[in-house]
């Protein structure tokens, strides 16, 4: 009987402990969103897919601990399941990411003049997977992030900000 209430509190132990390592990241990751001025549907599935990553892999330490998978077994199936999740996600993690980098590199912010494509106009809004830029015909143009960060766009407003003073 020890062997199975050992068995039992590793199982608690590892579920436990994956589940504070996937409460911090989905956290910071939403904190991180939310400063970037993420709506709040995308919070919502970026809580739900950090969710989902952290099950899988309780499941498979689970599985590990209690001896019904070997380590490798376990290993192949999260990688399977990581490599099927990215797959998908692939656009939405590129504009994610861009959406990140343009805004800590500070090349786009709220109000500045840009072109883009032969769309000239101002960033109303700069999300984490898209920047909205009102036209001069005071349309709405709707970008995806990772095709506005590959470029070339011309910013008018920032070049003190981004080369200072000439």
């Amino acid at each position: 009987m020890p062997d199975l209430i050992t068995i039992l509190f590793q199982i608690v132990g590892v579920v436990a402990l994956w589940a504070i390592v996937g409460e911090l990241f989905r956290r910071g990751l939403t904190a991180i969103a939310k400063k970037a001025g993420a709506s709040r549907q995308l919070i919502r599935s970026i809580r739900d897919g950090v969710r989902i990553v952290w099950i899988v892999i309780a499941a498979a330490a689970v599985l590990i601990v209690t001896g019904i998978a070997s380590e490798f077994q376990a290993l192949t199936v999260t990688g399977l399941a990581g490599l099927a999740i990215s797959l998908a996600l692939q656009t939405t993690l590129s504009n994610i990411i861009a959406g990140v980098l343009l805004f800590s590199d500070k090349t786009l912010r709220l109000h500045d003049v840009i072109s883009y494509s032969g769309i000239k106009g101002t960033v109303v809004r700069v999300g984490l997977r898209s920047t909205l830029i009102r036209t001069q015909e005071g349309n709405i143009a709707i970008i995806g992030n990772s095709t506005l960060m590959s470029g070339p766009f011309i910013n008018y407003s920032a070049e003190e900000r981004l080369v200072g003073k000439p």
